[in-house]
């Protein structure tokens, strides 16, 4: 119930003025909390929309998809385009969350048990009235463990015929979760710039916020470009993971970096290639420091975006392994299973295959899946009906519904083949997402209802992915994607994550 404060030694400011001004108090005053208005703290109210409402915009623009995993699962809302009045970015998103808010309760769930929300939205000029209609809902009051870890991206979503807003979210069956809360201003890790935390560990997985080249002590972003930014976003990543005993050069599953348009092609390449060297560079000082040696290999995403946060160039968003006996598992290679996934849609095995995947596996615990679908894969599974301008990435000749089937079909057999091989089943998915650029010229309902018929299809062949009423997989509209931030010129990338219960 008291408090008071402490100076700081210089070299832990990194000499900045700025945050030696905040130590220029009277250190050695003690204060008392007097007592502390419960109501003051809570964020202010507002109800949900009439249940009629909800009614009537979910039959005609409400869309659901969720995962089937019985106690970690997402589930996905967004509205679909129509020529009907506009909401606004505060409407859609206040019908989105209260449409999630309901699914967790016919789940018997709450704000409280959600571990991580992707919150898309449409124009990252609105993110502050985004964040106003966002702690209507989830507040520290409804989520006494800690509020759920977020990223926030602008996507091109009105594009691509969704609405302004697009809201994932994971959720746990129980609340084991531990999360870190950075609320002050420090030295070693940006506080959060919004109501979220910084980092979720939930069954030996961290899920950690989308992380800025932010300055800690002062809340800015770095000068030096995407490559300051990134490696400044690493750093503050790092600080993180070590409140978990664990470091992101040797646990990280998973690194999905968002890159802003406003990067210039010529910074683009580097991107990558400082990410790497930075990685081993923290691995080489665990080494010095007597760490055991690298672990896991991880697999790289990269999103391009409209905009990020604060107009930053890039975010990080890792997910680690944390075991719960703080050993590193010994492990790190992929051993097969002695079960062979049976042939689906007529594909049959090709080395080329595995130059499509990227995966991190941990033996009978975690599977982390990266599809990517580029011009000159496209140009294979469909060889018997495009013409050699795919090969040179030239999009003008469009897809055609009939090649976007069999390229949806391609993905779905090689990612059944993939968790099958690592033995895992579609049962442990918690996650899967379908990234997609605007320009593929395929209506969403079209992509949705193309793969939603081909989990059906696979579900007659093999069992075990049965979806319901709701398809298990999220469409994505992104300005490009790919395995180098050079390269985001995927068709379709598809990232998939799944976990042993």
């Amino acid at each position: 119930m008291k408090f008071h404060l402490e100076s700081k030694q210089s070299n832990s400011l990194s000499g900045n003025n700025k945050t030696n001004d905040l130590c220029r108090e009277n250190i050695s005053s003690v204060f008392e909390v007097q007592g502390v208005n419960l109501e003051e703290c809570k964020a202010p109210g507002e109800p949900g929309p009439d249940v009629n409402d909800l009614i009537e915009v979910s039959s005609h623009r409400l869309h659901l998809s969720k995962t089937e995993k019985d106690n970690t699962f997402s589930i996905c809302c967004w509205l679909q385009d129509t020529s009907g009045p506009p909401t606004g970015l505060q409407g859609d998103l206040k019908l989105i969350l209260r449409q999630i808010e309901l699914q967790l309760e016919g789940c018997g769930l709450g704000w409280e048990h959600v571990l991580y929300i992707h919150l898309y939205i449409s124009d990252m000029d609105q993110f502050t009235q985004a964040n106003e209609t966002y702690v209507r809902f989830i507040t520290q009051d409804k989520c006494p463990f800690g509020v759920p870890s977020r990223s926030t991206i602008e996507l091109p979503l009105i594009q691509a015929g969704l609405g302004r807003a697009y809201v994932e979210v994971l959720v746990a069956n129980d609340l084991s979760k531990r999360v870190l809360h950075v609320q002050s201003i420090s030295c070693w890790a940006p506080s959060c710039i919004g109501p979220y935390s910084q980092a979720s560990l939930h069954k030996e997985i961290l899920h950690m916020a989308g992380q800025l080249g932010l300055d800690p002590p002062t809340m800015t972003l770095c000068d030096g470009g995407s490559t300051a930014e990134l490696e400044s976003a690493l750093q503050n990543s790092e600080a993180i993971a070590k409140c978990f005993n664990c470091s992101i050069s040797t646990s990280a599953i998973l690194f999905v970096v968002y890159c802003s348009k406003n990067i210039p092609l010529d910074e683009r390449p580097k991107i990558h290639d400082n990410l790497d060297t930075f990685a081993k560079q923290l691995k080489l000082s665990h080494l010095d420091k007597g760490t055991k040696a690298e672990v896991l290999d991880p697999i790289f995403l990269y999103i391009l975006v409209p905009d990020l946060p604060k107009r930053a160039l890039v975010e990080i968003k890792p997910i680690l392994y944390v075991p719960e006996t703080m050993e590193t598992p010994e492990e790190t290679s992929c051993q097969l299973s002695s079960i062979v996934a049976p042939t689906s849609f007529g594909f049959q095995p090709a080395d080329w295959h595995d130059s499509c995947i990227q995966k991190c596996v941990i033996p009978g615990k975690i599977c982390a899946v990266v599809l990517s679908i580029t011009s000159v894969v496209a140009m294979k599974i469909c060889s018997d009906s495009m013409n050699a301008d795919w090969s040179n990435n030239n999009h003008q000749n469009f897809l055609t519904e009939s090649q976007m089937k069999r390229i949806s079909r391609f993905c779905i057999f090689l990612l059944n083949k993939t968790i099958i091989e690592n033995d895992f089943s579609w049962k442990d998915t918690m996650s899967l997402r379908l990234y997609f650029p605007p320009n593929l010229h395929v209506p969403l309902e079209t992509l949705s209802n193309l793969f939603a018929d081909g989990f059906k299809e696979l579900d007659q062949m093999n069992g075990g992915t049965k979806v319901g009423g709701k398809p298990i997989f999220n469409l994505v509209p992104v300005l490009g994607a790919g395995i180098s931030a050079a390269c985001t010129n995927d068709i379709i990338t598809c990232e998939l994550f799944a976990r042993k219960s």
